[in-house]
């Protein structure tokens, strides 16, 4: 059964509590591999600022993109002191989630222009630098395959709007090859196309032969997509067109 906008709520708390588990004790000037140049204080200001920004966003209910991303962020002035303020964010947008229309129309960067389209991001913003925070301190990264499945439909969804972010993704163009990612603890597959003006996520579910596969579980997926984790790696199935695939592991992940 997909996720809806409430259970994405919710899990923004259940992920946040994770985060903070994770870092509390640690020391926050460890280095976080997967974010190169990041420690876990980085790591943790960043998912806090933007759980920050996001909501303000949905308080506001923009319906045009922001012009100033200025926001009272508060950030505390000792290390120490950011698994406590991580907290105190989730708890304000938790607050605000409650107070709003999440099927309300609202601007989005992304596909969908709802007010929901923020809660769905955040939740993937704070579930994969929970991962971050996991890798980073040796600890296993345990993703419910639920989760992980819609984390990566959002993320193959809303891909073709991010270039003014994640600008390799401009170079993903080609004529007509397809991609297809399948999970192995679950019946999702999602089929991406490469034309010449661009590329997304097709609504052809039905199984059957792509330019191009790759299959794990739902969390290698997820991992694998935002480069956290290398096609190489065990768990991780690819055939098909090599050059294809590596097209697209070096524009696609942000």
């Amino acid at each position: 059964m997909p996720m809806t906008p409430l259970d994405h709520s919710a899990a923004v708390a259940t992920e946040t509590a994770r985060l903070v588990a994770a870092v509390q004790d640690a020391d926050p000037a460890t280095p976080v591999p997967t974010c190169p140049g990041w420690t876990l204080t980085d790591l943790v200001r960043h998912t806090g600022s933007v759980q920050r920004w996001f909501t303000v966003l949905l308080q506001q209910r923009v319906q045009e993109p922001p012009r100033s991303r200025d926001v009272d962020l508060r950030l505390p002035e000792q290390a120490e002191d950011y698994p406590a303020w991580l907290a105190e964010a989730a708890a304000q947008a938790g607050e605000t989630f409650a107070a709003t229309d999440l099927d309300a129309p609202m601007w989005a960067w992304g596909a969908d222009q709802h007010a929901r389209f923020w809660v769905r991001r955040m939740l993937c913003e704070t579930l994969v630098h929970r991962a971050d925070a996991e890798l980073a301190l040796g600890l296993k990264v345990d993703i419910d395959p639920a989760l992980a499945a819609d984390a990566v439909a959002e993320f193959l969804t809303n891909l073709p709007y991010a270039v003014f972010f994640a600008p390799g993704t401009a170079n993903l163009r080609a004529e007509n090859r397809t991609i297809r990612f399948t999970r192995t603890d679950g019946e999702d597959s999602w089929l991406v196309q490469l034309r010449p003006d661009g590329f997304a996520l097709t609504t052809d579910t039905t199984p059957g032969a792509a330019d191009a596969t790759v299959s794990a579980s739902a969390a290698d997926l997820l991992l694998l997509l935002y480069g956290r984790l290398d096609r190489t790696s065990g768990g991780v199935a690819v055939s098909g067109d090599d050059d294809l695939l590596e097209l697209w592991f070096a524009n696609s992940a942000f």
